[in-house]
């Protein structure tokens, strides 16, 4: 098919092609991102392990929501428990409760202080208003703060100036999908904004034995967003509203509904310095009855600037503060003790940029954060690059990042009444690791861009459990990841791309001084030892375009499940400059497989066919 399309497209008019497969590599390697050092920077220049998920990739994927969107990252292990919930996580440590991972969407923390992870079913974007998502697989803890130990998940959405006009949007399948309208404008005086609503839903998944798993579910969210330009800056609101789930709810699908609204000013200090003033407020409301019966409020501030400083260095401090009210009544299976819990974080950090040669860059930076368990962490980083010339970088880093104590680390019981069998943990202490790592990105002649990093993750203090009954939640688990990943682009022609990219990684893990581990190991993630990815996105002259993705996950040891390969494909047409229509499938040639889980209870992950239309005006 591929051989075919090239030589329709061959015949084209290739100048009139607009598309991602005609944006060449130089464009893409000049890509600005901010999640490295906070400042915005190509992504040539950014010495970390950092892949880019652009809004074109987006559009050209068979994603229909975020955590799909998040497999178009090599770097990244997702892994779908049933109908809406994802396990996801970088280097390893995968499970439906990770929590290494830290998932940020226009600077607001998503995460969840019950379990330091985020529930992927809560959380959605509008795809089409994704301007890119910065996904770093390694530590953050120096910028971003605890619990981005593994790796760091930025989700950047466009200003209302790029969503001008109106967008209707609407994907089908057999099982579910989607419906999304926005409309942009602009004021008199330069004031953009836009408004969106969305609605989603999902049918039932199926076990092996063919039983319904119930976790059919619907959910519809709406926002807006506003941008004020000033004299030195500007000035950002913007929000979201959600409800969803179904009744009677379970923990395959929960009553969920929330919101949030955020404003960002950034402008100018007295002495010509720049600077981001952001706060925000958060509502999160969860009730899977059996288990989790979340009610969060969150209030956050966070201040970063940049002083004049003398050549060759730039400099990044900030501080910040946020203070999270959470009440979880017991449910039949678990039971948070104290129920109701003020929860309180600070942070101030420092990071200087220093090039002291035009090739060599040395990077050092250190974050303290306080939390209400274990007091003070230091996180401190520190890299170093070598520019050999303008499409080409080696770099080094080492650093310290830390995953501080959640509720479910501390306060966690279960059953939701006495007796108990897992009753708290009162002396658990934050989880630590230092990453090593080494990685090399470059851009040849011949159309090819690359990226490879090697990296070791020594980690200590994870958790575990005692062998008394009940048991209690402790520190006891340490040890190493090992890994590779790498990826890389060939611009085969105009108008034509592929892309592959690849994530090995081993783990060794063993309890302290060879004392029993009742919890046992393997709760602290199922992973594939490899995970490989090819890509292709062909323009088919002036209005056609065909995208093509195969996956393939390696085995999971415990609970064991079988290596599978997905191949999700897509093919659009655009019929007018106003209206354009696709088909494309997710796991087309394998009717169902099992990706997380164990095979007799797990969901079997079906084949699925949308049809989709998207007018713009």
């Amino acid at each position: 098919m591929l051989a075919a399309f090239a030589r329709v497209a061959s015949a084209q008019d290739m100048a009139s092609v607009a598309g991602l497969a005609d944006l060449t590599l130089e464009q893409l390697s000049s890509i600005q991102v901010t999640s490295v050092s906070g400042r915005p920077e190509s992504i040539s220049d950014a010495a970390a392990s950092i892949f880019v998920i652009t809004a074109d990739d987006i559009r050209r994927s068979a994603a229909t929501s975020l955590p799909e969107a998040l497999r178009l990252a090599p770097n990244l292990q997702v892994a779908q428990l049933n109908a809406s919930q994802y396990a996801i996580s970088a280097r390893g440590f995968n499970n439906a409760i990770g929590n290494k991972l830290l998932v940020l969407v226009d600077g607001r923390t998503i995460y969840s202080p019950l379990f330091s992870g985020v529930f992927w079913d809560q959380n959605d974007v509008m795809l089409q208003d994704i301007e890119r998502i910065e996904v770093i697989s390694g530590p953050g803890g120096t910028l971003w703060g605890a619990n981005a130990v593994n790796g760091v998940i930025n989700i950047i959405t466009r200003p209302a100036a790029d969503t001008q006009g109106l967008l209707a949007s609407s994907a089908r399948s057999g099982s579910g999908g989607y419906e999304a309208v926005r409309q942009g404008g602009t004021t008199a005086d330069g004031v953009s904004w836009r408004v969106y609503a969305m609605a989603m839903d999902h049918g039932n998944t199926f076990r092996a034995d063919h039983v319904a798993r119930a976790d059919a579910a619907a959910k519809h969210q709406a926002g807006f967003r506003i941008d004020w330009p000033t004299a030195d800056g500007s000035l950002t609101l913007q929000g979201d509203a959600y409800e969803g789930g179904k009744r009677p709810a379970s923990n395959l699908a929960p009553l969920m509904s929330g919101g949030n609204l955020l404003a960002r000013w950034q402008g100018r200090l007295p002495g010509g310095a720049p600077f981001t003033l952001q706060g925000y407020l958060d509502e999160v409301h969860r009730d899977d009855v059996n288990a989790f019966r979340e009610r969060a409020s969150t209030a956050d501030l966070q201040f970063s600037s940049e002083p004049a400083m003398p050549a060759g260095h730039q400099l990044l401090w900030g501080f910040g503060l946020r203070d999270t009210q959470e009440h979880n009544p017991p449910s039949p299976a678990v039971a948070f003790i104290p129920m109701d819990r003020a929860l309180r974080w600070g942070n101030v950090f420092v990071q200087d940029d220093w090039r002291f040669t035009p090739a060599w860059q040395l990077t050092l930076g250190g974050k303290l954060e306080s939390n209400v368990y274990t007091g003070v962490e230091f996180m401190p980083n520190l890299r170093l690059s070598y520019k050999h010339s303008p499409t080409a970088m080696t770099w080094a880093a080492v650093s310290r990042a830390v995953r501080a104590p959640a509720r479910l680390d501390r306060e966690f019981y279960s059953p939701g009444r006495a007796p108990y069998v897992i009753a708290g943990g009162p002396d658990f202490i934050s989880e630590v690791a230092t990453v090593t790592e080494l990685g090399h990105r470059g851009y040849l002649a011949s159309g090819i861009s690359y990226s490879i990093t090697a990296f070791r993750q020594d980690y200590g203090h994870l958790r575990s459990g005692t062998s008394t009954a009940p048991a209690m939640l402790i520190n006891q688990i340490e040890g190493h990841v090992d890994g590779v990943e790498a990826w890389g682009n060939w611009q085969v022609r105009p108008g034509w791309r592929l892309g592959a990219g690849l994530l090995a990684l081993r783990k060794h893990l063993d309890t302290t001084r060879g004392t029993p581990d009742p919890a046992g190991i393997a709760s602290l993630g199922n992973d594939p030892q490899e995970q490989w990815s090819l890509r292709s996105s062909h323009d088919i002259g002036a209005a056609g375009q065909f995208d093509i993705a195969i996956r393939r996950v390696g085995a999971l040891p415990l609970p064991q499940v079988a290596a599978y390969t997905a191949v999700d494909a897509r093919f659009a047409w655009k019929v007018s400059p106003q209206l354009e229509l696709a088909v494309f499938g997710q796991n087309l040639f394998d009717p169902r497989h099992v990706e997380f889980n164990a095979v007799p209870v797990a969901s079997q992950i079906p084949r699925r066919v949308f049809l989709s239309a998207t007018w713009r005006m």
